[in-house]
């Protein structure tokens, strides 16, 4: 059942109604609020403003917005050195090439330093499409989490990708923020909680039956992870779906005590399952409290080029896969 304190929209379950929304839209609107409120913030792109959204901040604020060109490891360490002289810059690019060209620019000027800077990594994902493998990132989670004093959050559509832009304006310290390109259903409102480092229960059980298995995701595979949770229910298998849409820090209390009422956890992100969400809830569990858990995500492989949603089902993270891994992690128990 839905969660009612999380705010899901009422239609969330007909995938042909529902509103389609790129992620980067909420990003975009959540930049020029940010800067609205608040005059340190700053943006720096590597020439791809209008990809990124990062164009709306530029119209409102040309004097605050700063196009770098095709250099995505100057783009790193020319915002390091903002964030450590009392500006809030924003950096935005392709994940493949931010932080994926300029990662080392970004462990040692930026999160070395602990410099103020916010990384946004867009067109992360397979969804990215027909760009192919070498535009799809699907190692970024792992690279940015285990850099120090770096903090990584993936919204799982538009509205949360704005509210998470706003909070990340508001927080000290590198954050790595992360897009994919594709339109994607927004099933979370304007009222739905945010905090960063706070995971939410998005669905659960009525409390008079325990939950079978606990199904923990990021970013748009959340509403895919909504969807089967709602599919098995309907033939008796009761779970509990958390939005983990902060990476690091992970809210290890509220994955713990689902494991443990649970007794059986399925990962759920578009991303490699070796490093990301996965990684980071199995590193938690193995800890303090060890149960079966399967991953959904891209199994140690490169994408393609193709149709976004096609590229999902082919590899393994659609509704019904997300079906199987649960039934499989039940068997285990």
């Amino acid at each position: 059942m839905l969660n009612k304190s999380s705010h899901i929209v009422p239609n969330f379950f007909d995938k042909e109604k529902i509103e389609k929304v790129p992620i980067r839209d909420g990003y975009g609107k959540g930049l020029v609020k940010a800067g609205e409120k608040n005059k340190n913030v700053v943006v720096l792109t590597a020439d791809l403003k209008k990809s990124t959204r990062s164009h709306w901040f530029a119209e409102k604020f040309p004097e605050r917005f700063f196009e770098i060109g095709v250099a995505e490891q100057n783009t790193a360490a020319i915002a390091s050195g903002l964030g450590v002289s009392g500006k809030i810059p924003f950096i935005s690019s392709y994940a493949v090439f931010s932080p994926g060209r300029n990662w080392e620019q970004i462990r040692t000027t930026i999160a070395y330093n602990d410099s103020n800077v916010k990384i946004i990594g867009h067109h992360a994902g397979i969804s990215t499409g027909a760009d192919g493998a070498t535009h799809q990132a699907i190692e970024d989670i792992a690279t940015m989490r285990v850099l120090p004093n770096m903090k990584v959050i993936v919204p799982a559509d538009a509205n949360e990708a704005e509210k998470a832009t706003m909070a990340a304006a508001e927080m000290w310290g590198p954050i790595y923020l992360r897009m994919v390109r594709a339109r994607t259903p927004v099933f979370t409102t304007k009222e739905t909680p945010f905090i960063p480092g706070k995971a939410e229960i998005f669905w659960g059980t009525n409390g008079s039956k325990r939950p079978k298995a606990a199904i923990i995701a990021c970013g748009p595979l959340v509403y895919n992870a909504l969807l089967a949770a709602k599919e098995l229910e309907q033939s008796g298998v009761e779970t509990i779906v958390i939005n983990s849409h902060t990476i690091k820090p992970l809210d290890r209390k509220t994955i713990v005590d689902a494991a443990k009422e649970a007794k059986a956890v399925v990962t759920v992100e578009e991303h490699n399952i070796l490093g990301g969400l996965g990684g980071a809830v199995a590193e938690v569990l193995s800890e303090e409290c060890p149960v079966p858990i399967e991953f959904i995500g891209m199994k140690d492989t490169f994408g393609e080029s193709g149709n976004p949603d096609e590229l999902i089902e082919k590899y393994e993270m659609g509704v019904q896969d997300i079906k199987k891994a649960v039934k499989k992690v039940i068997s285990r128990k």
